[in-house]
């Protein structure tokens, strides 16, 4: 039987930007298929970490993105973000809170077909109310981040995994978001192009001080953060330092 490991507490004066106390999700609650996949999990991040989540194919680490990025609500427990309880919002704030503080990465990177690059990343802006000319200006600057301004007139199917996946991180940074959920960010890119991808992570965390959790599979890039939790079988089983704890 796995025994879930307790968060570590935070340095005194650190504030936590995500709480996370006995989250439990069930799907097909009160039916004969009714089936638990997190179980009781207990999850602290402070502002500006630089954290992953890792385990195999149905270890429950999606399940818990998608709670942490209130897509989803848990069955029972309590989440706070940035010193709010989710289940106190109505679905509207949970929009304007998803629109706000979180920037979503995919590993399918999940840009409209139709929309230029410009378009995919100036599209949060629109939502955000954010006028025409300034969101413009600001997905150019984002594009340039990245390096894709040369690329900010082209689709999506005039582009490579690589280049999408760099327009989908620019996108999450469109309102710049306190949080960035990235999930599977590389697992559709080569090598040397998820090497790329890592690095830009990087350098958001190091540059403008951005909170990340990234959801692997893979224990290399794990290590590449500052503190590693490993989710097995809906159970918090494991946690230590990462390489990028001494960075």
């Amino acid at each position: 039987m796995n025994e879930e490991i307790r968060p570590s507490p935070l340095p005194e004066g650190e504030t936590p930007v995500i709480e996370m106390h006995g989250i439990v999700k069930t799907f097909y609650q009160n039916t004969p298929n009714e089936l638990e996949i997190l179980h009781g999990i207990d999850l602290t991040i402070r502002e500006g970490e630089f954290v992953s989540i890792v385990g195999a194919s149905g270890s429950g680490k999606s399940t818990l993105m998608n709670i942490i990025g209130a897509l989803d609500h848990q069955t029972a427990g309590e989440y706070i973000l940035d010193g709010v309880p989710m289940t106190e919002m109505s679905s509207n704030k949970l929009s304007q809170i998803r629109n706000e503080k979180i920037g979503f990465v995919f590993q399918t990177f999940n840009l409209i077909p139709r929309s230029t690059a410009l378009g995919n990343v100036e599209l949060p802006m629109m939502y955000a109310g954010v006028s025409k000319g300034d969101r413009s200006r600001r997905a150019m600057e984002l594009l340039e981040l990245v390096g894709m301004k040369d690329r900010a007139r082209h689709r999506p199917n005039e582009l490579s995994g690589g280049q999408k996946q760099r327009v989908a991180i620019a996108r999450a940074m469109a309102n710049d978001p306190s949080i960035i959920l990235a999930d599977e960010p590389t697992g559709a890119l080569d090598s040397n192009t998820g090497r790329m991808v890592m690095d830009i992570f990087h350098r958001l965390h190091r540059e403008q001080g951005k909170t990340i959790v990234l959801i692997t599979h893979n224990n290399d890039l794990a290590e590449e953060t500052e503190r590693i939790l490993t989710i097995k079988d809906g159970r918090i089983v494991g946690e230590r330092l990462g390489k990028g704890a001494a960075s």
